[in-house]
């Protein structure tokens, strides 16, 4: 029986998808269904769907960073908000897509190519390359109209209350972020506190580019690294320029390493 992913960060869009498919691929199985991208590198790895079903536009990691993640491991079908000039990129690129709201007449000819790929036995495509090419169209393109171009605004202060103390951190101070029970830690070059938001409402503020998620409980300054060390087991064990603690890669997130 295939399996398959959803990833949305909207729940009547994945509940609709859901739906479809039920109608369009009775015989797949959902195997997890995500609402930001970590959740969802997570998901392929504990799960190694055979089909992941990504939102271009999610919080803390796009449905691109997922595509990179997966590494060749699962065939990947984007859903995607943006209008048929930024589509010229995915056509381009030979890759599934879905334009929202999805067309039951379209889904049945993904389905179609998916199935005919998995009876082949076809190895998925590492899209590393591709992914590069497509968010590249997508930034000279422009976000999509409507609700889905109302991007959360970005975090610039973080505060956090010790005591009768309401501590401040501008956000170029932050090195890193880590969740610690039904906390969020908040480290500095020369201070840390804890701040009482989850890991995930805080990633939805942060700019991708500047922060990288490693584990699915820390996301780090990507010029705050040094150097990723690989043990023996391939783990990867990441040293920053300003903080002597040492933070560890999951293997989910270990591409992000790999050289280049």
């Amino acid at each position: 029986m295939p399996r398959a992913l959803i990833a949305d960060d909207e729940d009547l869009p994945r509940a609709e998808l859901r739906r479809m498919l039920a109608v369009a691929w009775p015989a797949l199985e959902i195997v997890a269904e995500c609402e930001h991208g970590p959740a969802a590198v997570e998901a392929i790895a504990e799960h190694a769907p055979d089909v992941a079903f990504l939102d271009i536009r999610m919080p803390g990691s796009s449905g691109l960073d997922v595509a990179r993640a997966a590494a060749g491991r699962c065939h990947v079908v984007f859903t995607t908000a943006y209008d048929s000039h930024a589509v010229a990129a995915f056509e381009a690129g030979a890759v599934d897509y879905l334009l929202k709201p999805v067309a039951a007449g379209r889904l049945a000819q993904a389905v179609a190519r998916l199935k005919e790929r998995l009876a082949a036995k076809s190895t998925a495509p590492d899209l590393g390359g591709l992914v590069e090419q497509i968010a590249a169209q997508l930034r000279r393109d422009g976000p999509p109209e409507g609700p889905q171009a109302q991007a959360t605004p970005r975090l610039r202060w973080v505060s956090a209350s010790i005591g009768d103390t309401i501590k401040l951190f501008g956000i170029d101070e932050v090195l890193f972020f880590q969740s610690d029970e039904k906390y969020t830690r908040v480290v500095t070059a020369r201070d840390e506190a804890h701040v009482r938001k989850p890991l995930k409402e805080i990633a939805d503020g942060l700019d991708p580019d500047e922060f990288w998620q490693v584990h699915r409980g820390t996301i780090v300054r990507a010029s705050e690294i040094t150097r990723a060390v690989r043990d023996d087991l391939g783990r990867y064990t990441l040293h920053l320029k300003h903080h002597k603690e040492t933070l560890p890669v999951s293997q989910a997130w270990a591409w992000r390493f790999k050289p280049m």
